[in-house]
C-alpha cells in the first residue's frame, strides 16, 4: 500500500494529534504522509464561531480534501465535528479519550479574585452559559485563536481569566497554572481525537479501524454526540454532555442552559451499556419533554 495521506488543519494542536494517528500507523508498519490543510475557521480569528452561521467551520475545508482525494483520512478535535457529516465522509476511528475537563487559567494580576468577580474571555456559548448558572453577574469577552494565541491575549488585554480545554494544555505539554472546573460540563465528545475517512476507501479505513479504534471512548462519545444530535444543538448551543464507564456501567451527565444561565434542564443516568438502545437520544427526549424544546427555540433565535 502507498503512504497514508494524513488531512490536519495545520496548528500546532492539530499537528500534535495528525502525528499521534500516524504514530500508530507506524508502529503497525504503515507509511504516513501528513498533509496540513489551512480551514476556514483558522483564517477569520476576530468572530465567534457561533457569529460566523455555521456549523463545521474547522472541517469543511478537509472534508473538501477527502471528497476531493487529496487525502486518505482526516484528523480532528472530535468536539469540532458536526453531527451531520457530509455524504462520502464518516468517522472511523476514535482514539483513547486523555482530558475531556474545562480549566480556569488567570493572569497574575488577577491570582487573588474570587470566581464571581473574574471578568471572562471565552467565545464558548457553553462555557458562558454554564458560569452563568453560578455566577450571574459574570462578564465576558470573546476570544479566538489557538492556546498560545489566546494565552498572550490573555497577558495583553483587559480581563483576568480563560477557559480552555485541558486536553489541549497537556498535549501540548504546557507548564502553566490550571484550576479545575467541577461545574463545567464538557462538550459532547471533548478530549478526543477522531479520524474520519472517504467512504470508498474501505481498505484503509478498516485499517485505522483496527489499528487506532478505542471502543470504550467510541461507545461513550456517540452516546454523547446521539444525545447533541437529538436537541438538534450543533456544535455551539449551550450543551454538556460526558458519558464514562465504571466498570460495566456507564454514567451520563449532561445539560442544556438558556444562554444566560438562568434556565438549565440537566440530566445524571447510570446505566448497564447495549448495543441495541439508543441511550443519547433516549435521554435527549426527556430533557425535551421537560422544557429543552422551548429552551432550544429560544436559544436559536437569539443567533
Amino acid at each position: 500500500m502507498k503512504s497514508i495521506r494524513i488531512g490536519t488543519r495545520n496548528s500546532a494542536l492539530a499537528l500534535w494529534q495528525a502525528r499521534e494517528v500516524a504514530r500508530h500507523l507506524q508502529n503497525n508498519n504503515y507509511l504516513t504522509e501528513i498533509v496540513p490543510i489551512v480551514s476556514s475557521g483558522d483564517k477569520n480569528l476576530n468572530q465567534p464561531l457561533y457569529s460566523l452561521g455555521i456549523t463545521g467551520v474547522f472541517t469543511r475545508d478537509l472534508d473538501i480534501a477527502l471528497l476531493n482525494d487529496e487525502i486518505d483520512i482526516a484528523v480532528h478535535s472530535l468536539k469540532d465535528v458536526p453531527t451531520l457529516l457530509p455524504e462520502n465522509v464518516e468517522l472511523i476511528a476514535y482514539l483513547e479519550r486523555d482530558f475531556p475537563q474545562d480549566v480556569l487559567i488567570r493572569k497574575e494580576a488577577s491570582r487573588t479574585k474570587e470566581f464571581h468577580e473574574l471578568k471572562l474571555a471565552t467565545s464558548s456559548l457553553r462555557r458562558r452559559a454554564f458560569w452563568l448558572r453560578n455566577y450571574p453577574h459574570a462578564e465576558f469577552s470573546d476570544i479566538r485563536g489557538n492556546i498560545q494565541t489566546r494565552l498572550q491575549k490573555l497577558e495583553d488585554q483587559d480581563f483576568d481569566a480563560t477557559i480552555l480545554s485541558l486536553a489541549g494544555i497537556k498535549r501540548m505539554k504546557m507548564d502553566i497554572d490550571y484550576e479545575m472546573l467541577p461545574l463545567m460540563i464538557p462538550a459532547a465528545s471533548q478530549g478526543v481525537i477522531a479520524v474520519a475517512g472517504h467512504s470508498d476507501k474501505k481498505e484503509i479505513n478498516e485499517i485505522l479501524s483496527k489499528v487506532t479504534n478505542h471502543k470504550p471512548t467510541q461507545i461513550c462519545v456517540e452516546i454523547e454526540r446521539n444525545f447533541l444530535s437529538t436537541l438538534e444543538g450543533g456544535c455551539t448551543a449551550p450543551i454538556g454532555a460526558f458519558a464514562e464507564f465504571f466498570g460495566d456501567q456507564i454514567r451520563f451527565k449532561a445539560a442544556l442552559c438558556s444562554l444566560d444561565g438562568k434556565n438549565c434542564i440537566a440530566t445524571d443516568e447510570n446505566f448497564e451499556y447495549n448495543e441495541s438502545e439508543n441511550f443519547g437520544e433516549k435521554f435527549a427526549k426527556i430533557v425535551l419533554e421537560n422544557g429543552g424544546k422551548e429552551l432550544m427555540a429560544e436559544i436559536k433565535a437569539s443567533y
